[in-house]
């Protein structure tokens, strides 16, 4: 079978919906942002707080969405998600509308959207090795973070030209209706999906596939030292973005375009990453290929946290955000692909939202030790805080089994 990705219908109409979802979060972004940083005028640490919220759910509904996920058909979770995600969007600009928005309330309307993501992602990443055969889960993924990047690049920098000119409010609308069709387009994907197990689901019954899953991805040799990287990489992560949003709009002075011009850089380097992803995974192997991605990080962030409040400094701003989407590009692809590969599609489910729910238990944990430290020590020590971090996370893979693991291997 072909290792291209998109020869297969099925996979087009699924990259479609992605692809489409991720251009209407890179939009939002922005304009939540500028909503929180600027219209509610929230503090370092309450920026903290709403960037938490969206993740929060993964921290308890994560391993259960696995469990969900392995028990039933994985298409029509997806599907309805991405519906619900739509009209809980819609409660921002209508709120916005009847002057009933306020700090708690984003804070809220976040918490509902992150605990329906929690269950599209489980169904997303669990749902792609059903759609192509293990040889073309590298080039799916990678074919997945181009179009997520071309989204990245593109979407901030539309989201601040929208912000400027219909509010940030009434431009989180656009996510709400790229979340409607992303349900269409994954509706219409042709797929048969395996009989479902029938299997037992008292309380006990659950706590055992969630720790059989928990056991799997910690005990594997390979695939718990990735878990364990990208738990670190996310909390450093959502540190560097909790203190990224305030540093650049008030202690570095740019205006809603340009701010959203330098996160459209992230995905300039994203993009880059993410086509040369599938080369760097065959010829440097999934994880010489996340150590390449994890070592940009602290390269990256570090520049950020030393540029001059001047010109020169937001070009180094933007440079910044090109290495940091250039490591995520080639890290994402081949880690994904690479776990997708080995573990097998009875705990795909698991296996994916256990990771996934970690990673964004950890960026709870960053994006709130961030917005603190940002408030205590200042913007700049935050951001070195969040290089650190990074650091750790690469010497990670670098010590373990996982740094010579190539994805056309198995491993127990």
């Amino acid at each position: 079978m072909s290792g291209e990705a998109m020869r297969y219908p099925a996979f087009v109409r699924y990259w479609t919906a992605s692809t489409t979802g991720s251009f209407g979060t890179a939009v939002s972004t922005v304009a939540i942002q500028v909503l929180v940083v600027q219209v509610l005028v929230a503090t370092p640490a309450e920026v903290g707080v709403v960037n938490a919220a969206r993740v929060l759910p993964y921290a308890f509904l994560g391993v259960f969405a696995g469990v969900l996920v392995d028990r039933v058909r994985r298409k029509p979770m997806l599907v309805w998600s991405n519906a619900a995600q739509a009209v809980a969007l819609l409660a921002v600009p209508v709120l916005w509308l009847v002057d009933a928005l306020t700090l708690p309330v984003v804070a809220a309307v976040l918490f509902v959207v992150g605990a329906l993501s929690v269950l599209e992602m489980a169904a997303r990443q669990s749902f792609l090795p059903r759609l192509v055969p293990r040889g073309a889960l590298l080039s799916a993924n990678a074919r997945i973070d181009q179009g997520d990047t071309v989204a990245l690049t593109s979407g901030p920098a539309l989201g601040g030209g929208m912000v400027a000119v219909i509010g940030a409010p009434f431009t989180v609308l656009a996510d709400a209706l790229t979340c409607a069709l992303g349900a269409v387009m994954n509706a219409r994907v042709r797929v048969e999906e395996p009989a479902l197990p029938r299997r037992p689901s008292t309380p006990a019954d659950v706590l055992g596939d969630v720790a059989a899953g928990i056991r799997y991805i910690y005990r594997h040799r390979t695939i718990a030292p990735h878990a364990i990287s990208t738990h670190i990489w996310f909390v450093g992560n959502a540190v560097a973005v909790t203190a990224f949003a305030p540093f650049a709009l008030r202690e570095m002075g740019l205006g809603v375009v340009a701010y959203g011009i330098v996160l459209a850089f992230t995905g300039v380097g994203g993009l880059l990453g993410a086509l040369l992803a599938v080369k760097a995974g065959r010829r440097l192997g999934a994880g010489g290929a996340m150590v390449l991605g994890y070592a940009v990080a602290p390269v990256a962030w570090g520049c950020a946290a030393l540029a001059p409040p001047t010109v020169a400094g937001a070009v180094v701003l933007g440079a910044a955000q090109v290495l940091v989407g250039f490591g995520m590009g080639v890290e994402n692809a081949n880690s994904l692909g690479y776990r997708q590969s080995v573990t097998p599609d009875e705990l795909q489910g698991r296996m994916n939202a256990t990771i996934r729910s970690a990673n964004r238990t950890c960026a709870v944990v960053g994006a709130l030790a961030g917005g603190i430290i940002a408030q205590l020590l200042g913007l700049r020590p935050a951001l070195w805080v969040a290089v650190a971090l990074f650091v750790v996370a690469a010497v990670v893979v670098v010590g373990s089994p996982l740094r010579t693991a190539r994805h056309d291997s198995r491993h127990d």
